[in-house]
């Protein structure tokens, strides 16, 4: 998985790759080509 500080070249790779937001982060991931995944942000820190 690559971290990148931008994900829109990385959402354009296939056809296939979606955005998606979890616990404040954004990843990028891939059903039918899994080495596209990509992430950007770090995560919240919880108290």
């Amino acid at each position: 998985m690559q971290v990148l500080s931008s994900l829109k070249t990385a959402k354009q790779r296939h056809p296939d790759c979606q955005v998606v937001k979890r616990r404040g982060r954004l990843y990028v991931i891939c059903k039918s080509n899994p080495r596209f995944k990509a992430r950007q942000g770090s995560a919240k820190k919880r108290s």
